[in-house]
C-alpha cells in the first residue's frame, strides 16, 4: 500500500515537470513575475505615516480667522422675480384680485372655467364631509379610497383606454412614468422644447437622451436612422435596448401641436414606443376634449402611454396616465410618485369626477374655447415689436420680443413693463418662468396669454388692444 502511494507521488511530480517544459514561454514569465512580487510583498518593510505636529493654539486661531465658508446658496438680487411675487386674494377664476386690484384673468390655466364652478365645489364639499381633508398614506398603505378607483375608471372610459392610474401631483406624473419604463442604457428621442417635468423624468431614468429639433419630423427620422445603423453593429445589445419617442400633445413652452400622425408612422417604421404628454391638450383639443389623438383622429391604441395633469381643464390637482392594462399596472409597482406619495385627497378626486361630468354633458364647450383661441390669436397679430408663438387652437400663447434688447435680463425687464402696464389697466398677464440653470434648451423670454371659455369677446378684444398699446408705448 505504501509503495503504491509513493509511486503515485512520483508520477504527479513527473507530470508537473513535464507540464513545466511544455508551458508557453509567456506563461512561465508571468508566473515568475507573480512569484517575485509575492516574495517582495512578504519581505518588504511596512511604512509608517509621518507624524503630524499639532498646531499651537495661536496657529489654530489664525486659521479660523482666515477661513471663509462658501455660501450655502448663491447670492440673489432683491429684485429677483421669485422674491417679488404678486399676491392673489380669492379664487383665480374669470376675475382675479391681484395685489388688491380686480383684473380679468389671462394668466391661469382654467381653460374650461371649472375652477369656481358651483357643481364642482359642491362635489368637493360633500367629499370633504364624508372623507375628511387628506389621506395620510400612499395608495398601497390604506391610501386607496373608493373615489380614487371611480376616478381612474372614469378617466379610462373617457380616454377610451383599458385602464388609468392617478397621481397626487401633476408634475410628478410624467416625471415618475418615464423612469418606470425607460432605464439606464435605453434610448429616448425627445423634442428639444419638452417641458421641465419631462426633463426631470428623463434625468431620473438615466437613459440615453437624443434631442431632435422642435416638431421637426425629418430631424427625428435622421436620428432614428443613425440609431438603426448603430444597432446593426451590435445586434445583441440592440435586442435588449428599448427605444422611446417622447413628445407633448400641446407644448407648454411653445403652444405648438405635435405632428402626431407623422410620429406614428415613424413608430412602426423604426419599431419604437411613443409616450404622449397631454397636460395642455387634454380637455382642449378634439371634438370631445380627449386631446391630440382625437384632434387628429388617431387610434389611441397607437400610443403606448398617455399622461396628463388634472390641474388645467379639470381645475383639480394631480395627474393621470392611461393606456393598456399591462402598461398601467406596471406603474403601480414602479411609479415613484404613486408608490411613495400620499394619495390624492378625496375631495380633489370628487371635484375631478364632477368636472368630467360637465365635460361629457357639454361637448360644445370645446368648440367655444377653440373659437376664442382663434379670435385672440388673430387679434394679437402684427403688434409692433412682438411676435405670437403658438398654434391657432392653443389656449396658451406666448408673446416674444421681435428683436432682443441685448441680453436675456433686459428682455425680461421689457416684458415685465408690458405686464405691469396691462395689470394697471385690469388685464392680468404673466411672464413664462423657467429654472434657467436647469433647462436643457432654455426658451426665449415671453409673456404667456391664457384663454378660457369664461372670457367674453369684448374682454378678448380689450386685452389685445391694451397689449398693443403697451408694446407701442414701451418698445417704441
Amino acid at each position: 500500500m505504501a509503495a503504491a502511494v509513493g509511486m503515485g507521488q512520483q508520477w504527479v511530480l513527473v507530470e508537473m515537470v513535464q507540464a513545466f517544459y511544455e508551458a508557453p514561454a509567456y506563461h512561465l514569465i508571468l508566473e515568475g513575475i507573480l512569484i517575485l512580487w509575492i516574495i517582495r510583498l512578504l519581505f518588504s518593510k511596512t511604512y509608517k505615516l509621518q507624524e503630524r505636529s499639532d498646531l499651537t493654539p495661536k496657529e489654530k486661531e489664525e486659521l479660523i480667522e482666515e477661513w471663509q465658508p462658501e455660501p450655502l446658496v448663491p447670492p440673489v438680487s432683491k429684485d429677483h422675480p421669485a422674491l417679488n411675487y404678486s399676491i392673489v386674494s380669492g379664487p383665480p377664476s374669470h376675475k382675479i384680485i391681484v395685489n388688491g386690484k380686480e383684473c380679468i384673468n389671462f394668466a391661469s390655466f382654467n381653460f374650461l372655467g371649472l375652477l369656481d364652478n358651483e357643481r364642482v365645489k359642491n362635489a368637493a364639499q360633500a367629499s370633504l364631509r364624508k372623507y375628511g381633508v387628506g389621506t395620510c398614506g400612499p395608495r398601497g398603505f390604506y391610501g386607496t379610497f373608493d373615489v380614487h378607483l371611480e376616478l381612474e375608471d372614469r378617466l379610462a372610459k373617457f380616454m377610451r383606454t383599458e385602464e388609468s392610474i392617478i397621481y397626487s401631483y401633476g408634475f410628478a406624473t410624467i416625471a415618475s412614468a418615464i423612469p418606470a419604463y425607460s432605464k439606464r442604457g435605453d434610448i429616448v428621442f425627445v423634442d428639444e422644447a419638452a417641458c421641465f417635468a419631462i426633463q426631470k423624468g428623463l434625468q431620473a431614468s438615466r437613459s440615453n437622451i437624443k434631442l431632435f429639433k422642435h416638431n421637426d419630423v425629418a430631424d427625428l427620422e435622421q436620428l432614428l436612422k443613425e440609431q438603426e445603423i448603430e444597432d446593426q453593429k451590435n445586434p445583441r445589445k440592440a435586442r435588449v435596448t428599448r427605444r422611446f419617442i417622447l413628445v407633448e400633445g400641446l407644448y407648454m413652452n411653445t403652444g405648438d401641436i405635435c405632428p402626431l400622425p407623422e410620429l406614428i408612422k415613424l413608430k412602426y417604421k423604426y419599431k419604437v414606443r411613443i409616450f404622449l404628454e397631454e397636460s395642455l391638450s387634454f380637455g382642449v383639443l378634439g371634438e370631445y376634449g380627449r386631446g391630440v389623438t382625437e384632434h387628429f383622429g388617431v387610434n389611441v391604441d397607437d400610443i403606448d402611454l398617455i399622461s396628463a395633469n388634472m390641474e388645467n381643464s379639470l381645475a383639480s390637482i394631480g395627474g393621470f396616465c392611461c393606456g393598456r392594462s399591462f402598461v398601467i399596472d406596471h406603474q403601480r409597482l414602479s411609479g415613484q410618485g404613486y408608490c411613495f406619495s400620499a394619495s390624492l385627497p378625496p375631495l380633489l378626486a370628487a371635484a375631478a369626477i364632477e368636472a368630467l361630468n360637465i365635460m361629457e354633458e357639454n361637448p360644445d364647450i370645446f368648440q367655444i374655447l377653440r373659437e376664442k383661441c382663434k379670435r385672440i390669436h388673430k387679434a394679437l397679430q402684427r403688434i409692433p415689436g412682438l411676435i405670437v408663438v403658438g398654434d391657432l387652437f392653443s389656449p396658451a400663447l406666448h408673446l416674444q420680443l421681435e428683436e432682443t434688447g441685448g441680453s436675456r435680463e433686459n428682455d425680461m425687464k421689457l416684458l415685465k413693463r408690458i405686464v405691469d402696464y396691462c395689470m394697471n389697466r385690469s388685464i392680468a398677464l404673466t411672464q413664462a418662468r423657467y429654472l434657467e440653470k436647469e433647462e436643457k434648451c432654455l426658451p426665449p423670454p415671453s409673456i404667456r396669454v391664457v384663454v378660457t371659455v369664461e372670457q367674453t369677446e369684448e374682454e378678448l378684444d380689450k386685452a389685445a388692444s391694451i397689449i398693443r398699446e403697451a408694446a407701442q408705448s414701451i418698445l417704441n
